[in-house]
This record gives C-alpha cells, structure tokens and sequence, in this order.
C-alpha cells in the first residue's frame, strides 16, 4: 500500500514565495520529506530561495532549526562530570582562535565540544589548520571524544559525525550551487541545528562584520547573532554572542601551518595583540556561561596552564606538539614603496590571495597545502619605513605568485603624511549579545 504525504511541496513554496508563514507541520515536512529523498532538489532549491526573497518570522526560523536537527542524531554531554561549553566563529581571514581557545578554556576544568569544519574559498578551515601538526588526526569515534573531555584533557577539536543535523548538510550544498547561501533565516539554522543537535551545555558565538568576513555589513552581522542567540536560548543552550571586526586580517598569519605557529605563541604568553585579546574575551564569555565569571584567564596564557593544555589535547589526537611544522619552498617578500603609515590591509582581498598560493580550496574536496599562506609584518597604524618588507607570500610552487598578488592589487595602502598612531584600527569587540 503507498503512503499518501500529508503535504504538497508545491504549496510549501508558493506560501513562501507569496511572503506568508509556513505552518509549523508543513515545514517539518518539508525538511523530513527532503531528506529522505521524496521532496527534489528542485523544489527545495525553490523553497531556499522563497526564503532568500522574503525571510523568515523568528518562529518559523525555530521550527526550521529543530526540523533540521531532527533529522538526525542528538548528542548528550550530561553523562560527563563537567560543564560544557562551546564556541562557533562565522569565520574569517586569519581567524585561528579556536586553537589557543579550546585549551585555555579546558584548563579551568571546563570541558570543550569543539566540533569544527574544514574551510571552503577565502576563510580557513580549523581542521585543516590542525592536520598541519604531523600525525594528529580530526577524526574521532564518540567514545573517544567522551573519554578525552572527561578526562585530564578536557577539549576536542575534531570533526563532526555524518550524523549531525543530516538535513543540514543536504540543503547546505544545495544553497552553495543556487545562490542562496547569505540568506539570515538559512545561515541561523544551518549553524545553530549544528550546534544544538551537538549537545553543549553553553555556546558562545564569534559573529564576524566587515571585509574579511561572511557578513560585511555589520546591521546584517548583528541580526544575524540575535537570531542565533534567540534560538540557542529557546532550545535551552546558554547562548551569547560577540561581535567582532574582520576589516583587517586577524593576526599576523593567513594560512596554515603558520596559524599554528602564531597560536603556540598566544599560549606561551605571546603572540599578536589582537589575537590574545579576541582570545581572552571569548574565553571569559565561555567561562562565565560555564559558571566561573571571575576566572584569570590572562594567568592562565602567562603561567603555562594553557599550553599545558594544548600539549595533552595534540598529543591525546595523535599529534607530536614538538614536531617541526612545514615550511613553504618558495617565497615572495611585498616591500613597503614609501616610508609613512599603513593605512589599509582589507581582509578579504588577503584571504583570496592565500586561497590562490594554496592555503585554502576550490571545492569541498581539494587537498590544502599546508605551508602555503602569508606572513604580515605590519598592519594598520604601524609605521613603516621605505624598503622594508610588508609581507611575505608563501608557495610550493612560485607559479601561484603572479595571481595571489593580483589579488592584493589596491587592497593594502600606505599614508606618506600620516602622524605616527594613524590609522590605526576600532575595537576589535565591538557589542555583546544576549537572549
């Protein structure tokens, strides 16, 4: 006997495209119906799109969420004899924060599910930056993640299983082909159906505004983390959220192996500036949704705790945190034209630039060359002397050089007559948002 379906996709779409709410029922169905293969690509490819076109009521962008993680698996940390806390960045040029992060964190004895990803055109991948240290490895079963969060460890950064929020998955590659991607209703689900179906206890959202970043302009950027915020905070998950400037490449790397050295430094106490203090604050957040506002987060980057940390998390994923890190064959120094103060260095064009010597992929299944990236010698508001080196290109191959600097072409400046301290960068936090 043939089931007969409840709805009609047809009917879903043309209530969306038309600017009315989808029922409650209808869009469970719909997402349901599309993972099991009865609703097309098609017409979801329609239904994304309606959406894209008329956005969504905070209700209906819930019910997509839960549908979507519905699809799938639930994971549960209550099992463990710690708070869990977990952190999601919206990416960006130079965005290694998660690696200091996660250990840091980990060494107030608080446990981090950090479940990342890989990283696809401009914006680096975590995983991708890891798998740089020789032998560790991103993936783990559940049983051996729990082990490693309740123990003397305390993080994971490791992939996320296949059974997460499948739904997710499916309408993701769909909207990356139909230019449905920078839809405010589709990206909330899409990340927080993730991260609810992961099962933290607390999550503290990195939602990134400006050049650099998925979402340039900073209105949308705060829209964007008040919805996250909203539906982690109706699914019962502490939610808060920072938003922080990506005008300028974060750090003084874009790449891979070299993010890793430069978040070895911010454990050692050191490090770039900027770095440490997005470290710092979203630590603090993460802690004081754990339960522990008044942690010395600072002390535990100056005293070792940290890197401690950082050490027993490598080596309990396979890696060799002593292991000398890849080294580019080729480079390309960028000299300063003038002597004066760097006025511009725009982080999208430098994200580009490192994807084209090798640092980033194409497609979901390009191979990313580690060694390959960018090195800054200077930044906004730092003074600079005629002749001396701007940046460094990095490249298996220096074939890639000609296009990665037609990349950078009109995207970084220096100010001839600028009084030293000029031009000089904003907060890099600018607000903090709560349900």
């Amino acid at each position: 006997m043939v089931s007969v379906e409840p709805f009609d996709a047809v009917d879903v779409i043309r209530a969306k495209r038309d600017g009315g709410a989808v029922p409650e029922p209808a869009l469970r169905w719909m997402v349901d119906a599309y993972t099991r293969g009865y609703v097309s690509d098609a017409q979801m490819a329609s239904f994304a799109m309606a959406v894209y076109q008329r956005g969504m009521a905070r209700d209906e962008i819930r019910v997509l969420t839960d549908a979507m993680i519905d699809s799938g698996e639930r994971m549960s940390f209550a099992g463990l004899s710690k708070p869990t806390v977990d952190k999601h960045s919206t990416g960006g040029v130079g965005d290694k924060i998660t690696l200091p992060l996660a250990p840091l964190v980990a060494s107030f004895g608080v446990a981090v599910p950090q479940l990342s990803g890989r990283g696809l055109g401009h914006t680096g991948g975590t995983l991708d930056k890891l798998e740089a240290i020789p032998g560790w490895r991103a993936a783990l079963s559940n049983d051996e993640m729990f082990a490693q969060l309740d123990g003397d460890v305390g993080a994971v950064i490791c992939a996320a299983g296949s059974g997460l929020a499948p739904a997710d998955k499916k309408l993701y590659a769909l909207r990356d082909v139909t230019g449905t991607v920078d839809s405010i209703p589709l990206i909330a689900s899409s990340i927080m159906s993730k991260k609810i179906a992961e099962g933290t206890g607390a999550l503290v959202l990195d939602v990134k505004f400006g050049s650099g970043a998925f979402m340039q302009d900073y209105a949308m950027a705060r829209e964007l983390a008040e919805t996250m915020v909203a539906l982690g905070t109706d699914s019962g998950v502490k939610t808060s959220a920072l938003l922080t400037d990506m005008n300028v490449p974060l750090g003084l790397t874009i790449g891979n192996a070299n993010e890793v050295r430069e978040s070895v430094e911010v454990l050692a106490g050191c490090g770039p500036a900027d770095v440490r203090e997005l470290t710092i604050a979203l630590a603090q957040e993460m802690l004081a949704l754990a339960g522990l506002p008044d942690a010395d987060v600072a002390g535990a980057l100056d005293d070792g705790r940290a890197m401690d940390s950082w050490r027993k998390m490598i080596a309990a994923q396979g890696g060799d945190p002593d292991a000398a890190l890849p080294v580019a064959r080729e480079t390309h120094v960028v000299t300063a034209p003038v002597s004066g103060v760097m006025s511009k260095l725009e982080g999208l064009p430098f994200g580009i630039a490192a994807w084209r010597l090798g640092a980033g992929r194409a497609r979901a299944e390009d191979p990313v060359i580690h060694s390959a990236g960018i090195d800054l010698h200077a930044k906004p508001g730092d003074a600079v002397v005629a002749g001396q080196p701007l940046f460094t290109l990095a490249a298996e191959d220096a074939a890639r050089f000609p296009r990665a600097l037609e990349a950078l072409e009109g995207a970084w400046e220096i100010d001839a007559d600028a009084a030293p301290g000029a031009h000089a960068p904003g907060p890099l936090v600018r607000e903090r948002i709560t349900g």
